[in-house]
């Protein structure tokens, strides 16, 4: 096969599982790896590091190319999804199903190299993740699935090092549960007049415009309480103080440039803004945690 077919067909798969998007969990992840390495003065293993990076590629893999085989009818008839791989015939869909089954598989293998625990609870996450593609059919509360899916990075990392759970991972869970909601719904407020004609659920349809972008905003507040109360139980220091004052900051920016009767800069919001949060956010933190 030439070069450039399957450079092509990398792109495909790069732009099926929104690889770019990694930049949302990725970084919580390792902040809960670093914070189970360093609260329990253990050694950096960078086979352990390697192993929790490969699940979560692997998990991510397998949870986009999922949504987009379950979603490949709904994307083909939604204008702003029609160029999508599976709908724009770049992808098979059966192929795009096998890709999500051996990634599927291979995260539940990763796991089986990190500890027991971790390996006992991987269909658990696997049903959360690939769970989440249907929920948008049948309940409003689609976002909160994404969240919590999302959610597991954090933990999970911090499992994968201590193999026990601890508080503040789990504080840190949940405000990423609250954050991703959040900005989920203001996503799908580009999707809402589509969503109501084709009986699909969301907070959008449900409560309308305003006060979907009301409660995105009352869960970005709740997210850095929640994370003002992992500071302050995890006695991070300045460093850490001044990561969360940024975070905080573009997280209630996003609010300031999306109205509920202007959505152009919706993906500016969703991606740009959210995206440097979490890479600050975690930076900060990770260095608080090594000096």
């Amino acid at each position: 096969m030439p070069f450039q077919k399957i450079s092509a067909k990398i792109t495909n798969y790069l732009s099926l599982v929104k690889f770019a998007h990694t930049i949302f969990a990725l970084p919580f992840a390792l902040l809960g790896f670093s914070l189970a390495t360093i609260h329990n003065s253990d050694a950096l293993s960078w086979k352990l590091l390697a192993l929790v990076l490969l699940s979560m590629l692997f998990a991510r893999n397998a949870a986009m190319s999922f949504n987009r085989w379950a979603d490949r009818d709904i994307d083909e008839v939604n204008p702003r999804t029609a160029q999508r791989e599976i709908p724009a015939q770049k992808i098979r869909q059966q192929s795009a199903l096998a890709f999500s089954i051996i990634n599927a598989l291979l995260f539940i293998g990763a796991t089986w190299f990190i500890n027991p625990l971790c390996f006992y609870l991987s269909p658990v996450a696997l049903i959360v993740i690939l769970g989440y593609s249907f929920t948008k059919r049948f309940t409003a509360l689609a976002h909160f699935v994404l969240g919590m899916g999302l959610a597991l990075a954090p933990t999970g990392a911090y499992l994968a090092v201590t193999g026990t759970f601890d508080w503040i991972p789990i504080i840190i869970s949940l405000s990423v549960l609250c954050w991703v909601s959040g900005f989920d719904i203001i996503y799908a407020l580009q999707d809402d007049e589509f969503d109501l004609e084709n009986h699909l659920h969301s907070i959008p349809v449900l409560l309308g415009r305003k006060r979907a972008l009301n409660l995105s905003l009352v869960l970005h507040i709740i997210t850095a309480l929640l994370l003002f109360a992992a500071g302050f139980i995890g006695d991070f220091k300045t460093i850490y103080w001044i990561g969360l004052g940024i975070f905080s900051f573009l997280l209630f920016y996003q609010h300031t440039i999306v109205k509920y009767n202007d959505l152009r800069r919706v993906n500016v919001a969703f991606f740009t803004l959210n995206g440097i949060a979490s890479i600050v956010f975690s930076l900060f933190a990770i260095t608080d945690l090594l000096i």
